[in-house]
């Protein structure tokens, strides 16, 4: 089938915003027992939600989170990454050239396990929000990645704006870790794998390893649509 759009993930792929959510992340535990550390971020939690993190972090301690401590811990990173998001510019240089090349031909998405506002705020910032026709975030879906839901409610809105069936057909996923490469190709999706945060020894689920925004071109999508 011929090429009908592209999904981003956000958080490593369009935004370098990793290195201040574990900021944030660790400002926060500070006040806890809890302990996370950057190899063990890498290694086991960047690819979950807030949820995720501290619900995991909390049963790999060995501690339960009621959930209003769920609650403050969520609200309370979150205020925190905003303070230090305010400090910097986050958008990769790639990124705008490759919408250039893709969003005047091709309907664009973003299937995220950040949260919706942030995705948000982080695109109007950097003037790049009219290139995407769906936002998805983790506070959008039940099941945030490596759950499919997240893609396939990507699918289902960029489907719609198209008034087409919804259908994993003609759509390419691009990620940046495991969790989201197993999150796209369970919904069905070809998956672009960028060398941002992981090797490539790392992201050997994905259809297609490249090095940068800049090495994906038309021709390399539309091949993989076909496949």
């Amino acid at each position: 089938m011929s090429l009908a759009g592209v999904i981003f993930d956000f958080d490593g792929v369009i935004a370098d915003t990793e290195p201040l959510h574990l900021r944030a992340y660790q400002d926060v535990l500070a006040q806890t027992p809890m302990v996370l550390t950057t190899e063990s971020y890498q290694d086991k939690y960047l690819g979950y939600d807030d949820v995720g993190v501290f619900t995991s972090l909390a049963s790999d301690h060995k501690l339960s989170l009621t959930s209003d401590e769920l609650d403050r811990l969520i609200t309370t990173k979150g205020n925190r990454y905003t303070e230090l998001l305010a400090e910097e510019n986050v958008v990769f240089p790639e990124v705008e050239p490759c919408l250039a090349r893709l969003a005047s031909n091709f309907t664009l998405g973003i299937a995220s396990g950040a949260l919706h506002h942030e995705i948000e705020h982080i695109l109007q910032n950097a003037g790049l929000q009219t290139h995407f026709s769906a936002i998805v975030g983790a506070d959008d879906v039940n099941q945030s990645k490596p759950d499919p839901e997240t893609y396939t409610r990507t699918i289902e809105l960029l489907c719609a704006g198209l008034n087409r069936p919804a259908s994993a057909n003609g759509f390419v996923a691009i990620e940046d870790s495991a969790w989201g490469i197993s999150s796209a190709r369970s919904a069905g999706l070809p998956c672009i794998a960028v060398t941002n945060t992981y090797q490539a020894v790392d992201l050997a689920n994905a259809t297609k390893i490249v090095a940068s925004l800049n090495d994906i071109d038309v021709p390399m999508l539309e091949m993989l649509t076909k496949n």
